[in-house]
């Protein structure tokens, strides 16, 4: 079994799968700079009025066809902190 890693030309486009988080099931596409995929991404999500930080990492990357997808799955150690929705606004309560 090989290790190889899908290929692009450089500046084609390939589709990206968010798996997990606020981008749960959320799809994109992204153009490849240098022939290969992003091996991490992060997305920006509004959360409470704050610009929140969520990266995902490349899992399964085939060929579908002509066409790149890569599934992303959420790294939580390395995304910014959110609080539980329970705890949030608190000081609402008051």
């Amino acid at each position: 079994m090989t290790d190889s890693k899908p290929t692009v030309a450089e500046g084609s486009e390939y589709v990206v799968f968010f798996e997990g988080g606020p981008s749960d099931g959320r799809t994109d596409t992204r153009i490849s700079t240098n022939g290969s995929y992003d091996e991490e991404i992060v997305d920006y999500v509004l959360i409470d009025g704050l610009e929140t930080g969520f990266v995902y990492t490349a899992g399964e990357a085939k060929m579908v066809g002509e066409q790149l997808q890569v599934h992303y799955s959420l790294d939580v150690k390395d995304s910014d902190p959110v609080d539980d929705p329970e705890d949030r606004n608190d000081d609402l309560d008051n």
